[in-house]
């Protein structure tokens, strides 16, 4: 195993990367665990957005979407996908590459549940990566959902939460002169050890 020490020591790549995480949300200004989320299409066509990483797992990356948006679509034509975590004011990333698939549905509820008021009326409303008139449009559906659902709506049938099993975890960390440090943590199967190498910047 290559040698590893201070910033990215320790035996567990997910803890590492909550640790690297907690960090950032001392350091970064807005958003530390936003992730740039990418997927293929069915004609292997890449496509790629900024999300919000809303859990580290102890084998797993947790984020929330809508099931019928186009990274859904992606997601489910492949059951694959990678993200980047950056973190300019630390001058570190994370990269991950993995199988993905649903979380169950007493852990979207949940979260769901836990999304301000007005954050799921506004999922309930959006049929996202969809053409849209108007804002207007999207206002007012809005405003027709929150009438009819009342206090405590109900988490839809068509959004909830992946997880990204990864086979692959690279942490990079700035160094002078661009002699950058990376370590990437691999694996053939998601039962099997971990290989960490270092690489070359």
């Amino acid at each position: 195993m290559a040698n590893r020490t201070g910033k990215f020591a320790g035996e567990n790549p997910f803890l590492l990367a909550q640790h690297w995480l907690s960090e950032a949300e001392v350091t970064e200004p807005n958003d530390p665990n936003a992730i740039a989320l990418a997927t293929v299409d069915r004609d292997g066509m890449p496509n790629v957005r900024m999300v919000l990483l809303k859990e580290i797992e102890p084998d797993g990356f947790v984020f929330y979407t809508n099931y019928e948006s186009a990274k859904g679509q992606e997601i489910e034509t492949s059951s694959k996908a990678s993200f980047v975590l950056h973190w300019k004011s630390l001058r570190r990333q994370i990269r991950v590459r993995g199988i993905i698939d649903k979380v169950s549905d007493s852990q979207s509820d949940a979260y769901f549940g836990s999304r301000s008021l007005q954050s799921r009326f506004g999922a309930i409303a959006s049929k996202q990566s969809r053409p849209l008139a108007s804002r207007a449009a999207l206002v007012a559906k809005v405003a027709k959902v929150t009438a009819t659902n009342g206090l405590s709506p109900k988490r839809p049938p068509n959004w909830g939460g992946y997880r990204i099993t990864p086979l692959e975890i690279e942490f990079w960390a700035d160094g002078a002169f661009r002699l950058h440090d990376r370590f990437r943590w691999t694996r053939e199967k998601i039962d099997t050890s971990w290989v960490v190498e270092r690489l070359y910047p």
